[in-house]
């Protein structure tokens, strides 16, 4: 099975006030931290959304337009990994530097489409959900993670641990202690 693995990264960071997915965690940033996790448990690993953050990882634009969250970021990866021979998408956020070992694993167990019901940013994503996704993002205004996942069909998980997310300074600093 060949995977892609997508760090989205073209949000706003609001409650962060500035680029989370470059504060750093012992001396590197966030966003490095996700893609090391997924290395071992994916094909290639791509930023998707924003800027490029990582000049030696593939860059994915937001499809079909820039500033649509999330799912414009794995739009464009579920169309990247269409177009380039992978079976599916597990795409997780660029402030999620702690990802299990099994991440992918647990994911794929149900078999179809998944998401993890605590963060519905964290998924897998079957290639062929490609064109569903693009007509979901044209028709929803809400542009919800959680609404594709419902609408996808996907099965919503639970980990055994809560995968620590990164949404404000707040949240850095106790993961620092």
């Amino acid at each position: 099975m060949r995977i892609l693995g997508a760090i989205l990264a073209g949000g706003q960071a609001r409650r962060f006030g500035s680029n989370k997915a470059l504060a750093t965690l012992h001396g590197e940033p966030l966003i490095a931290h996700a893609a090391r996790a997924l290395d071992p448990q994916v094909a290639e690993v791509a930023v998707c959304g924003g800027a490029p953050l990582l000049p030696d990882r593939l860059h994915l634009p937001d499809r079909p337009a820039p500033g649509l969250g999330p799912l414009g970021g794995l739009a464009a990866a579920l169309a990247h990994a269409r177009q380039h021979g992978f079976d599916g998408v597990v795409s997780v956020g660029c402030d999620t530097p702690l990802l299990p070992d099994d991440l992918v694993a647990r994911l794929r167990a149900p078999g179809g489409a998944s998401f993890l019901e605590a963060m519905p940013l964290i998924g897998w994503w079957p290639g062929a959900l490609a064109p569903t996704l693009d007509a979901f993002v044209a028709t929803d205004p809400r542009r919800s993670l959680r609404g594709w996942g419902t609408a996808a069909g996907a099965t919503p998980l639970a980990l055994p641990r809560p995968i620590p997310n990164i949404n404000t300074p707040g949240d850095l600093a106790a993961l620092l202690r």
